[in-house]
């Protein structure tokens, strides 16, 4: 299994473009296509799967994963837990973040 905590972003992204061109022919679309679908530039498509673009933005992601049919597989990517009990406060709502309180044993 790959670490990819070895990569950097700039990697990541472009390891993702590549993925993306296999999907993008894979589903039989052209970079037209898919900028048709997707509202983008055919040179943006072409920059992404290249390797071109150091940087995406979540949203052009995930307008380019609608355009090829994808767009479900976030559900793989992240998949919705389960209610943690450690999230429930005691009068029982749902905690909207975590904070850490200062013990005066953990100060030194």
């Amino acid at each position: 299994m790959t670490d990819y905590y070895e990569f950097s972003i700039p990697e990541l992204v472009r390891l993702l473009g590549t993925r993306f061109k296999d999907y993008r022919m894979r589903s039989h679309m052209t970079q037209r296509d898919v900028a048709e679908q997707s509202g983008l530039t055919v040179n943006t498509i072409h920059k992404f799967e290249n390797g071109l673009v150091p940087n995406m933005s979540l949203s052009t992601f995930l307008l380019l994963l609608k355009a090829i049919g994808c767009i479900n597989d976030i559900d793989e990517l992240m998949p919705e837990l389960p209610e943690s009990a450690y999230l429930v406060k005691d009068d029982g709502r749902k905690a909207q973040r975590i904070r850490h309180s200062a013990n005066k044993n953990d100060i030194q």
